[in-house]
């Protein structure tokens, strides 16, 4: 055999023997570009196991990640906005409804329903930042409101993770007066003296870090997670100031008392439960059904 056929000969056994790696089984991480593995990232509920980033997670995957299995009843499943001001820009605000609908199979930016954490029967609101960014619209404010009230009545506490850009200007001054509805409504279950978490992720900001989600008894975040009202872009612009570093994390908002608690994914469903406990202490909460 010609020497120049027995190399091609090894070459074709060499290529017949590679594989081709398929897709969606490493990534690379956004914060430290290590490469992870896919399966090891959901396993640690999307959190990077190099840098700990922690990835937004769904308002189902957050569910899951805080309740007992097979607990959730979701309430007003298909309650959806409309459009009252006809709103267009580059595309109709209907369009934009119907793409995040599409893309996240939800009705709205928020998903709220009754549950149980550790046995224990909790209301609990889940902000999707893919939908809409997770603004406040009408809706939002409508479920949130529906979900405190439900709260109060069967004297059973309230927990809402939150994931927002704000207030959604598709609606104009119908998604602001949702920032007084949700605040009134939070305002009043609180004085059942009845226990209110809420708990901010990234990110946390505009009107809806400028309501309920500042005004619970407990405000626990996530690390590294982005809250404030304004971006630092525009606040830097309005005030012509170099703005320090890290400003508006969540590690700098608990050095400034704006939070309680930072408190890594793998260990919230455990601290939200114990701070449920010591809360309830005593108290006329209800523990069983």
């Amino acid at each position: 055999m010609p020497i120049r056929q027995w190399f091609k000969k090894r070459e074709n056994i060499k290529s017949t023997r590679r594989r081709p790696i398929p897709g969606g089984i490493w990534s690379k991480c956004a914060v430290c570009n290590q490469v992870v593995y896919q399966k090891e990232l959901i396993d640690n509920f999307k959190v990077c196991p190099n840098c700990n980033h922690h990835y937004q997670l769904t308002a189902w995957e957050r569910i899951n990640l805080l309740l007992d299995e097979d607990s959730f009843e979701e309430f007003d499943k298909n309650l959806s906005s409309k459009d009252p001001l006809n709103f267009k820009a580059k595309k109709s605000y209907i369009q934009t409804l119907e793409e995040s609908t599409k893309l996240t199979g939800l009705s709205e930016a928020v998903v709220t329903g009754k549950g149980r954490i550790n046995s224990r029967p909790i209301c609990l609101a889940v902000m999707d930042f893919r939908f809409v960014g997770g603004s406040l619209g009408s809706v939002v404010g409508e479920k949130i409101v529906r979900l405190t009230e439900i709260a109060g009545r069967e004297r059973i506490p309230l927990v809402i993770s939150v994931a927002s850009g704000g207030a959604r200007m598709q609606e104009g001054v119908i998604a602001l007066l949702q920032m007084v509805k949700t605040a009134s409504a939070i305002g009043y279950y609180q004085q059942l003296n009845l226990p209110y978490i809420s708990i901010l992720t990234n990110p946390t900001t505009g009107g809806v870090s400028a309501s309920f989600a500042t005004l619970a008894d407990i405000i626990i975040a996530e690390p590294g997670a982005l809250i404030g009202f304004a971006g630092p872009r525009v606040i830097q612009e309005t005030i012509k100031q170099k703005l320090p570093k890290g400003f508006q994390s969540a590690e700098s908002m608990l050095d400034h008392g704006l939070i309680d608690m930072i408190v890594s994914r793998n260990k919230l469903k455990q601290t939200v439960s114990q701070l449920l406990n010591f809360l309830s202490a005593g108290g006329d909460l209800k523990i069983g059904s």
